[in-house]
């Protein structure tokens, strides 16, 4: 589920970059996908 949301995300963000969307809005998405992955491999090494 973590990886879907993941790709999702990563799949507005290209599209906010490529439609030329305001700073602040590809700022806020690359932050939530950065929390995301960060979410994600918090969890791997968990799992380990």
């Amino acid at each position: 589920m973590l990886n879907e949301r993941i790709c999702c995300l990563r799949e507005k963000l290209n599209e906010s970059i490529i439609n030329g969307e305001d700073y602040s809005i590809i700022y806020q998405l690359s932050i939530e996908l950065d929390e995301l992955i960060a979410q994600y491999y918090r969890n791997d090494v968990i799992k380990r």
